[in-house]
């Protein structure tokens, strides 16, 4: 017998010593691998906001939460009438309707993707009778076919499964994450966008029955100036001139009445598709109450992008489009896949279809990696910073265009009010007027034509206070649109924000 060498021992135990560091190190070798995730990871861009708006009176900051949650802010104008017509668009908008279906799209491509992270289970059943041909052909010369007739019953239980060894997975799970945040931010957007365009139609339509009012009490004004003009031409103390001025103004100031019908009729005709009501059969009496905007508090411009639906979607859809970087960038990674694996029983006949000789089962990897595809993987990331760069873009001119609202908004509303003060001084000069020469005309010291005139100058000062009203009441929609919405009342009220 031949001594066995005295290597021999040593090399036995360095072999199982590196078997055991292999087992040892594969574990931590996938984890490392499971670390990996293609792509760059989302940082959000930084974009440069002024430290306070570019306030005059009465405007000054106040710091509203909006952190908290934000209510239906039409209801800061204390109007039952839009409270309800709001809460009819909100139920019957199709619009909003279709933003809140893409909502649910986005929900579940979310949860289809992270279906992903889990192996996949299937249970295959098949039962046939076949007949193989005598006539195909051989495996080899040696073996003669034979025909023969026989059942297949298989049951199996199959498991598919990706290892997501480049975070191609995780990549498109944060991407559908990212997705469906986008489109909840779009729906609150619909929804805000709705509401003020609501709002909107309808201070129009409200201003425009304050302004038939005026009309209407102008063209009754008018219709005594005329009874009185003509009872003094009978009495031969006025001309017929002045009558027919007198004449020509009312004819004037009725053509005007019908021209408000015709604008109120489209402001309540875009309300009807707003509302979800066919236009037909749609009505809103008039209404004469006077106009008054709330106060709104203003934040810090860096708030808006907090409040604004749009921005946070443009926000989102940056993040989306990050993630589809990592899910291009993972293709140019081996794909391994556990494929295939199962495990089940057949036989020829029911009876000893669950015997230990019918059990069967297979189980292998699959790695797959691109070695030479002429630029497409590389075409397919270049493809997919592109469409990121473009969403930092997008989400650039989205901030800038909120700023430049709010500040529109915040300059205009001011403007308003003291044109709208200075406009009811106009009007109390201009009645003094008229009445002044009324007077004048009945002593015989003036004409016709400076009362005419006065009446006018009385009517054109009354429409334009009601204007002014109405444009203020539709700036303050725009304002808080463009701050994002509602805020918080009890932050308005202990910091005593006004903006009238």
């Amino acid at each position: 017998m031949t001594a066995a060498p005295t290597g021999t021992p040593l090399r036995a135990a360095a072999v199982r010593c590196t078997r055991i560091a292999a087992r040892a190190a594969a574990p931590c070798v996938a984890l490392l691998l499971a670390a990996c995730v293609a792509g760059p990871d989302y940082r959000k861009p930084s974009v440069e906001l002024p430290v306070t708006w570019k306030v005059e009176a009465p405007w000054r900051e106040s710091r509203p939460d909006d952190a908290a949650p934000k209510g239906p802010w039409w209801q800061r104008f204390n109007d039952p009438r839009l409270d309800a017509l709001a809460e009819q668009a909100l139920a019957n908008s199709p619009s909003l309707a279709i933003a809140e279906a893409r909502l649910a799209q986005s929900r579940a491509l979310l949860a289809a993707t992270s279906a992903a992270v889990l192996p996949q289970l299937g249970l295959n059943a098949r039962a046939a009778r076949q007949k193989i041909s005598a006539n195909r052909p051989l495996s080899n010369y040696g073996s003669p076919n034979f025909s023969t007739v026989q059942n297949d019953l298989v049951l199996a239980m199959s498991v598919n499964y990706e290892f997501d060894l480049a975070g191609r997975v995780r990549r498109s799970i944060e991407g559908a994450g990212a997705t469906v945040e986008q489109a909840t931010a779009d729906y609150e957007n619909t929804r805000l966008l709705l509401t003020a365009d609501l709002a909107s139609n309808y201070f129009n339509l409200r201003a425009l029955d304050i302004e038939r009012d005026v009309v209407d009490r102008a063209v009754a004004l008018q219709r005594r100036a005329l009874e009185l003009v003509s009872a003094r031409h009978d009495l031969g103390a006025a001309t017929g001139l002045d009558v027919a001025q007198q004449q020509a103004l009312l004819d004037t100031t009725l053509v005007q009445l019908d021209l408000l019908k015709r604008q109120r009729d489209q402001f309540e005709h875009a309300i009807a598709a707003l509302v979800g009501v066919p236009a037909p059969g749609f009505t809103l009496p008039p209404d004469t109450r006077e106009l008054a905007p709330p106060a709104v508090p203003l934040g810090v411009p860096s708030d808006v992008l907090e409040r604004r639906p749009d921005i946070a979607s443009a926000e989102r859809a940056m993040a989306a489009a990050n993630a589809q970087i990592g899910v291009a960038t993972a293709a140019f990674y081996p794909s391994v896949t556990l494929s295939p694996a199962f495990a089940g029983v057949e036989s020829r006949s029911l009876s000893t279809l669950f015997d230990a000789p019918s059990v069967l089962w297979s189980i292998g990897l699959s790695a797959t990696q691109v070695l030479f595809d002429n630029g497409r993987l590389k075409a397919g990331v270049d493809f997919a910073t592109a469409g990121h760069a473009a969403t930092i873009a997008n989400y650039r001119r989205v901030v800038l265009v909120a700023m430049q609202e709010a500040e529109d908004g915040i300059t205009g509303l001011a403007a308003l009010e003291r044109a709208a003060a200075q406009s009811r001084a106009a009007v109390a000069s201009a009645r003094r007027v008229l009445e002044m020469s009324t007077a004048r005309y009945e002593g015989g010291a003036s004409g016709y034509l400076d009362v005419i005139t006065a009446q006018q100058a009385l009517l054109t000062g009354a429409r334009q206070v009601v204007q002014l009203d109405g444009q203020r009441m539709l700036t303050t929609v725009f304002l808080i649109k463009a701050l994002g919405g509602d805020w918080q009342r009890e932050a308005a009220e202990r910091v005593g924000t006004t903006g009238q």
